[in-house]
């Protein structure tokens, strides 16, 4: 349904803190913390499970399966599989922080 990955990842989209995200979901906050601590898949009560998901869906939270596709617009976040596998590998990826990719007259603008 949804990892402890994802869910701090959503929290930072949002920027909520785990305090605020009980709040929007209905559930304590030791329990958004027992969530979020967990490695890998989320456990838990269905029911609580079922809010949190809601109330990050309610906040404009597009959560993606393994594989899937999205189906909205906007920006979003994929970790995506690496070449030592599944995103655990060296931190060698590049982070693109703009819509483009910079130019070489982006450094002469710079100066």
């Amino acid at each position: 349904m949804i990892t402890s990955q994802q869910l701090r990842a959503a929290r930072a989209l949002l920027g909520l803190d785990q305090r605020q995200l009980a709040e929007l979901a209905g559930v304590s906050l030791p329990t958004i913390q027992r969530m979020e601590a967990s490695g890998g898949q989320v456990r838990g009560v269905v029911d609580t499970l079922v809010k949190v998901v809601s109330a990050l869906e309610a906040a404009g939270i597009e959560l993606l399966g393994e594989n899937a596709a999205s189906s909205g617009l906007g920006r979003g976040v994929r970790l995506r599989e690496t070449a030592a596998g599944r995103g655990r590998g060296p931190r060698t990826n590049v982070t693109v922080l703009f819509d483009r990719k910079p130019d070489a007259s982006d450094d002469d603008n710079a100066a």
